[in-house]
């Protein structure tokens, strides 16, 4: 990962990284009905303002990870925006809290952070423009966030499938493979109780997940499974910066065995 980290310096995966300008990639590869709908992408964080929003919908800023504002009818009562210059974090709170005038002041607070300039050194990010986007709110069968349905694409192939649960409250962590085998490992969360059955349509996700992954030498898709669809959540050049060892510690080698990055990186 740290290799790919100062080698791989691609426009591609500006593209991935660019929450904006990857929805017209993954509609260009795999279709526009995978993306969720989006209701504004905007330059300047004080347009928030004034947006005509529905009850549920999605921030986050276009350039970096780890900073969600969900609003839903199903967050929690007592959940509050957070101070903006704490708002790089996951949040969920219902339409009545929102302040749009501190969602506004966390807004500026995104675009003002030049993200990836940390420990990781995440380069990609300093190339992305620094705007915000407000997306369609998923919700799944039980009326909560879905599960992430997170895909390890190795040169076009899927290996491994990551499901995270419960990123609003108790949170687990499962890996399979591709044809749903249990893997006996962790990446440090616990495992769901009991073991989650395959997903409907994980025939329809290998394959979005195989086309988004083509062009590159490793890439994690995100997907979600919706009662009627499968929803396009992200594409991740450098999962957890390269700083998420698993347990037992011979899966880090077992996991990484189906990559091999090249010698030398194409720059174009």
């Amino acid at each position: 990962m740290k290799y790919k980290m100062l080698r791989d310096r691609r426009p591609l995966l500006v593209t991935f990284a660019d929450k904006a300008a990857v929805r017209d990639h993954v509609a260009e590869r795999v279709g526009a009905h995978y993306l969720p709908a989006a209701y504004a992408i905007v330059d300047d964080p004080s347009d928030l303002a004034d947006l005509d929003l529905p009850d549920a919908y999605v921030v986050k800023p276009t350039h970096g990870s780890g900073a969600v504002v969900v609003v839903s009818p199903a967050a929690p009562a007592d959940a509050r925006l957070p101070r903006p210059e704490w708002g790089w974090v996951y949040s969920h709170v219902r339409p009545e809290t929102v302040d749009r005038e501190q969602l506004v002041r966390i807004g500026e607070q995104w675009v003002a952070k030049l993200y990836g300039q940390g420990p990781n050194r995440e380069w990609v990010y300093g190339h992305v423009p620094r705007r915000v986007i407000i997306e369609e709110c998923l919700i799944g069968p039980d009326g909560e966030v879905p599960e992430d349905f997170k895909f390890f694409v190795f040169h076009g192939q899927v290996r491994y499938v990551q499901v995270d649960g419960g990123r609003f409250g108790k949170r687990t962590q499962d890996f399979f493979t591709p044809d749903w085998q249990r893997i006996s490992m962790s990446g440090g969360l616990p495992w769901q109780t009991p073991t989650p059955a395959a997903p409907a349509r994980l025939a329809e996700m290998l394959d979005v997940a195989a086309a988004l992954g083509a062009d590159t030498d490793f890439v994690r898709v995100d997907l979600y499974h919706l009662p009627d669809r499968v929803v396009f959540g992200e594409l991740t050049n450098y999962p957890a910066g390269g700083h998420s060892p698993f347990e037992p510690e011979s899966w880090n080698a077992t996991f990484g065995a189906w990559w091999h990055p090249p010698k030398r990186y194409a720059q174009e």
